[in-house]
């Protein structure tokens, strides 16, 4: 009689895509830690077997959670941000940790380019101008602000910030950037963040969060970029000082601010709503069914090699 194999244990500690979850539940033995009343009863019962653990966005996974599972080896993130995992701990304690890069490029790229021109253009407001019948009793809407010949400033020329860039090349836009090492790219590079915002009309933050560039685009980045200079956020919110964000939009110290990210996700600062200058979305860079479905086929993948025996696919550590 053939001995039936056991499904692998692994930890979700929050909702994932849920194509992707399902795949998840179907091929490992999934215990979601995002519904146990009890967090610790729940991880001291699992510690013996648990191997892996899957996670998305803010849930990460801190120091405190690899020392409940004390034979966990893999974290498999679903995103190519790892800020939330403290990844110092994960190394100390032998942990790989993957993530899922290069496939949501295209998609957070789109993202960047749709917020440069519905701030810059302030398409957002001129739809509502006209629902709200203006057109026809006040005339036409203001005029607005073009991107061609204007310089963009990619903060963060990685992977993401050079598909940003060759999109806004194709609107006639110039680039510069700044990383915190030059690399050999073909764009005039600037020593440090205030420069680059002191060159550009558009200064676009494309960098890792977590606390190296924690309040990185603050008062000193604001006032380089002047109150032409419009900013646009694609990374994560915790990169912008933004209580001296919101004064500077408020006074008009910049023209305008596109955000995907913020600090408090979801529950974002409400002075965000009265602000005309401001095109706001809810962190929907790689929010397409593709782009998702496309993360959690590498997230699965990662751990289906881990379990075989294989090297993972696309390790962070």
């Amino acid at each position: 009689m053939r001995k039936t194999q056991m499904k692998p244990d692994i930890v979700l500690t929050t909702k994932i895509f849920p194509p992707t979850q399902a795949t998840l539940e179907q091929e490992f033995a999934c215990h979601r830690l995002y519904e146990a009343a009890d967090r610790s009863a729940f991880l001291k019962q699992l510690a013996p077997q648990v191997r892996a653990l899957a996670t998305f966005g803010a849930a990460g996974a801190d120091a405190k959670l690899m020392d409940a599972l004390p034979k966990l080896e893999l974290i498999s993130n679903f995103g190519v941000g790892v800020d939330a995992i403290d990844l110092e701990a994960a190394k100390k304690r032998g942990i790989i940790v993957t993530n899922t890069p290069d496939v949501l490029n295209g998609c957070v790229a789109d993202t960047a380019i749709a917020l440069t021109l519905n701030v810059m253009r302030k398409f957002p407001q001129s739809e509502a101008y006209l629902r709200a019948g203006y057109w026809a009793t006040r005339g036409d809407y203001e005029k607005t602000t073009s991107l061609g010949g204007k310089t963009m400033g990619v903060l963060g020329l990685g992977r993401i910030g050079e598909a940003i860039a060759g999109r806004a090349l194709a609107f006639g836009m110039k680039i510069r950037y700044h990383n915190r090492k030059k690399k050999g790219a073909a764009y005039p590079y600037d020593g440090d963040p205030a420069a680059l915002a002191r060159n550009s009309d558009v200064l676009m933050i494309a960098t890792p969060g977590g606390a190296g560039t924690k309040a990185l685009v603050g008062a000193k980045v604001l006032d380089a970029l002047g109150p032409k200079g419009f900013v646009v956020n694609i990374a994560r919110g915790s990169v912008v000082d933004e209580p001296v964000l919101l004064d500077y939009l408020r006074r008009g110290r910049i023209a305008g601010a596109g955000l995907d990210v913020f600090a408090n996700e979801p529950n974002i600062s409400s002075e965000f709503f009265a602000l005309d200058n401001a095109v706001i979305l809810p962190h929907v860079g790689s929010a397409t069914n593709e782009t998702r479905g496309a993360m959690g086929d590498l997230q699965v993948e990662n751990l289906r090699l881990h379990f075989a025996g294989k090297p993972v696919r696309t390790r962070v550590v």
